[in-house]
């Protein structure tokens, strides 16, 4: 398997993303909207280089993508004033990763886009999030 396939010998979708759909970028990471946003303005940040996930990228590219998420919080303040955010990475199948380039998900949150926004995060197992 190159490094720009999937698991399944597939093209890596984020490796041939148009540079039109770039909104943000520094040395090693690069951020686009979601093709399939959660809430409006929802982006994702990939490094450059295929890489699986947080654990597999250097130092120099957790601290891009870190620099990334603060550049996008500017911008979706600005262009689409949420009230919150939610920030995650799915490391692994069974995390719920299915496409292996690594990406963090920037999240915009909105006042009513949930009935319950209460435990955020801990939804990724719904019977633990109201906990």
């Amino acid at each position: 398997m190159k490094k720009s396939e999937t698991p399944a010998g597939q093209i890596c979708p984020f490796c041939t993303l148009p540079p039109s759909q770039v909104v943000l970028a520094n040395t090693t990471c690069l951020a686009f909207f979601d093709r399939a946003p959660v809430t409006p303005g929802h982006l994702l940040i990939i490094p450059r280089a295929h890489r699986l996930d947080w654990f597999a990228l250097t130092p120099a590219e957790q601290q891009d993508m870190a620099d990334l998420v603060r550049r996008g919080k500017a911008l979706l303040a600005a262009k689409y004033h949420p009230a919150g955010y939610n920030i995650g990475l799915n490391c692994g199948a069974v995390a719920g990763q299915t496409v292996f380039h690594c990406h963090c998900h920037l999240i915009p949150r909105y006042v009513g886009d949930t009935p319950n926004p209460r435990g955020g995060v801990r939804g990724v197992i719904p019977v633990r999030q109201h906990e």
